[in-house]
């Protein structure tokens, strides 16, 4: 499977300056290193350095099951994940949601579960065999901020 980072696209247009998914402009603060994940390179915002929070709708279009939530990013350029296996913003927490989505980008019922860190993988290879899923959502399980979204590796 293939972990992925939030829109470049998106990203690159906050980071100049652009509206978020609320048509605002990103909140700029300090990261204390902690609990602050950025939606790019998938690893925590370092210590100290400056971040964005910002609003976010991973979806192409605003429709009922086009989850909106706050975000964080590295505010100065960053790489964007292209690591093999989970990436580190799936390792900081005891547990996240996963929920499966078909490809018209409705949630799949019945897929959510809050699936413990180790067993990630796990649940989402099983996701994938049903035909119905185009792709997975990874958000915190503690705020339901969305983190990733899982493709197949085709």
């Amino acid at each position: 499977m293939r972990y992925t980072p939030y829109d470049q696209a998106f990203v690159d247009a906050v980071r100049a300056g652009g509206p978020d998914a609320n048509g605002q402009k990103a909140e700029v603060s300090t990261s204390d290193g902690h609990g602050s994940p950025c939606r790019c390179c998938l690893g925590q915002v370092p210590d100290g350095a400056y971040m964005l929070i910002l609003a976010a709708r991973p979806f192409p279009e605003p429709q009922p099951y086009a989850e909106l939530g706050p975000i964080f990013l590295c505010a100065e350029a960053c790489t964007p994940y292209e690591g093999a296996g989970a990436p580190p913003i799936l390792t900081s927490s005891p547990d996240y949601l996963l929920k499966a989505y078909s490809a018209d980008n409705r949630i799949i019922y019945g897929t959510g579960q809050i699936t413990s860190a180790d067993q990630i993988e796990d649940y989402a290879t099983a996701l994938f065999e049903r035909a119905d899923v185009a792709y997975i959502d990874a958000r915190s399980a503690r705020n339901n901020c969305f983190l990733t979204r899982i493709y197949r590796d085709d």
